[in-house]
């Protein structure tokens, strides 16, 4: 029986059990391929008090973002984003080179670059000691530690109110909820704001994106899950938009409660479709376990009717995702002869638990293969025109989510 981080009931239910996986971002080098593996439960659950979908804590962050494979620069499309989000917190708060900005996990500085370019005093709070110091090479002020209550008080205290704080993709990753909302609170200005990036349960569940439930992945949100979780540290969220990152995303803006004013339109639209989605009671998880079946079953019946036939298949990107769905799926390298990223970190290396080798991109050209598993699906836009050149030789892309797809390109 888990009990819930958030309320601490013990009322929850299953959502999907996707069997033991190792840690998605846990690489291997050629020297381990001999060494166990230790893997470990990936079951989904929600909590029918608080509706807060939940992981078992059963990794300790440090263990994983001490020392980090995902560098955030390496998607164009990524830096893009936080560009234009740079430039629309800038308009809507009215920073300028008096305010002070700080971004939680802000990994290589990919979006606090663009506060330096504009003259904005930032400062970067990253764990992990690989990623901060990319971040420092580039010119973007980082301070290495995980935030806590602890933490936030001493960048406050060394540095001042935050007039506004950034966590983008990093309130599922942490397990101590609690302990980092009240980090959130005593971050920023006591007037000022919190800008919050995370994936959308609603469209994790309608679209069937199971890939992105993973260890690193403590929680799942909904609006009115991550409100509760805002307000048990002094936060209220006033507005929610919602973004086509990452499959859905929502970015939710909280201000202290001592000024938070009254919630936004669109905030209260967006709770009414999650209510009409039966995502505030049970109703609206109990079929997604087997829609989850259902895209295992369509992916390895093509896999293996394109191994029969002769056809050659290798991947594209070696995300966290994508080893939760080479896992659940038992992808190997007979059906999936390797995988190629961009990061490189991961070349020479091997993706958990399916053991698939991870190569130098130019390798697709070089060999020629029938099909590409596109396993960053969420970049679907950018990759299609990235790997244009696969249609040269009638290859073809195949995007497992939310539903099997085989696509031409560069046919005109």
């Amino acid at each position: 029986m888990t009990t819930c981080r958030l309320c601490g009931s013990e009322r929850t239910a299953s959502v999907v059990d996707l069997g033991a996986t190792p840690p998605c971002e846990r690489f291997l080098t050629a020297a381990q391929l001999a060494e166990p593996e230790p893997t470990f439960p990936l079951h989904l659950e929600v909590c029918t008090e608080c509706w807060l979908a939940q992981l078992p804590p059963l990794l300790d962050p440090a263990d994983t973002f001490t020392d980090y494979a995902y560098f955030s620069s390496f998607s164009t499309s990524w830096v893009e984003h936080a560009k234009r989000f740079t430039d629309a917190a800038v308009e809507r708060l009215g920073l300028t080179d008096r305010s002070f900005v700080v971004e939680v996990a802000s990994n290589d500085g990919y979006l606090l670059k663009h506060v330096v370019e504009r003259g904005i005093r930032c400062l970067g709070v990253e764990p992990s000691v690989n990623v901060g110091q990319a971040a420092r090479e580039a010119g973007v002020p980082t301070h290495t530690a995980f935030l806590s209550e602890d933490t936030g008080q001493e960048v406050r205290n060394e540095h001042g109110p935050a007039d506004l704080v950034v966590a983008n993709n990093v309130y599922a990753h942490i397990p101590d909820i609690r302990g980092f909302t009240r980090g959130l609170r005593a971050l920023v200005a006591d007037d000022g704001w919190v800008s919050i990036e995370v994936q959308h349960l609603l469209t994790l569940i309608e679209k069937n994106q199971y890939d992105t439930i993973y260890h690193e992945h403590f929680q799942y949100y909904t609006v009115e899950s991550a409100r509760r979780a805002l307000a048990g540290g002094g936060l209220t969220v006033v507005d929610v938009e919602l973004l086509p990152t990452h499959g859905g995303s929502i970015r939710l803006w909280a201000r202290p409660a001592e000024v938070a004013g009254e919630p936004s339109a669109r905030m209260t639209d967006v709770l009414a479709r999650e209510k009409a989605a039966g995502l505030h009671e049970l109703s609206g998880y109990t079929e997604f376990a087997d829609r989850v079946t259902r895209v295992r079953l369509e992916l390895l019946e093509f896999l293996l009717a394109a191994r029969k036939a002769g056809k050659t298949t290798v991947g594209y990107g070696a995300p966290g995702k994508g080893n939760t769905l080479l896992n659940h799926c038992g992808i190997r390298p007979d059906l999936l002869a390797y995988t190629v990223d961009r990061n490189p970190y991961k070349h020479g290396r091997f993706t958990p638990g399916t053991r698939i080798p991870v190569v130098e991109p130019d390798r697709i050209a070089a060999d020629r293969p029938d099909y590409v598993l596109v396993l960053p699906w969420n970049l679907r836009d950018e990759l299609t025109e990235q790997l244009s050149y696969v249609g040269a030789w009638g290859g073809k892309l195949v995007f497992p989510i939310p539903r099997l797809e085989i696509v031409e390109v560069g046919v005109q």
